[in-house]
């Protein structure tokens, strides 16, 4: 039997129907260097969308580029905070590039693990958080069914879509998402379309 499309299920909720009418979900870009991709979300840590693109750009000037565990743990610490990271923001990036060193932290490598294991795995590493564990399994590894309520983005747009804007607590937004299994990422994307529009 096929699987039904996200959409079809999706659509059954009638708030996120009339989002889906409305909306593109927000984009997935494939993911070359999933490397590069968690120093970007751990560059992005609680700054700006607009802060976070400039200090990522001077960062990846530094890497040449290249952005690779060993460019990473190559390049002058110094130089790392004149790009505009902050000392644990490079210690974070710098503790990422050895525990992609010593472990499988590709696409690959993780396409056993659960979504658990793989929370697990990456919250090992001091600097990343749950937040970045679950937009690594959404952008990175592309898992179909991750609910991030660790992304104020995603709690706003819930809030917004099901209570008037007032504010809703976690276990409730989890009701309201559980007829979006197994598409919660899915969901998740449309939410953030509908926030950021």
């Amino acid at each position: 039997m096929a699987e039904p499309d996200p959409e079809s299920v999706l659509r059954e909720d009638p708030v996120l129907a009339a989002v889906i009418d409305r909306r593109d979900p927000h984009p997935l870009e494939p993911v070359e260097n999933e490397f590069e991709r968690l120093c970007v979300s751990i560059i992005n840590q609680q700054l700006s969308t607009a802060s976070a693109a400039a200090v990522r750009d001077r960062v990846f000037d530094i890497l040449e580029g290249v952005v690779t565990p060993a460019s990473v743990l190559d390049a002058s610490r110094d130089a790392l905070r004149e790009a505009g990271l902050s000392r644990t923001k490079v210690d974070y990036v710098e503790n990422a590039a050895r525990a992609f060193q010593e472990r499988d932290l590709t696409r690959a490598g993780l396409a056993d693990h659960t979504n658990e294991d793989v929370i697990a795995e990456l919250t090992e590493i001091t600097g990343i958080g749950k937040w970045t564990a679950h937009m690594y399994l959404i952008f990175v590894l592309e898992r179909p069914d991750v609910l991030p309520l660790g992304d104020l983005a995603v709690r706003r747009g819930i809030e917004q879509l099901y209570n008037d804007g007032d504010e809703l607590p976690r276990s409730e937004m989890r009701e309201i998402a559980e007829p979006w299994r197994p598409y919660r990422s899915t969901a998740t994307r449309y939410i953030w379309a509908e926030y950021e529009a």
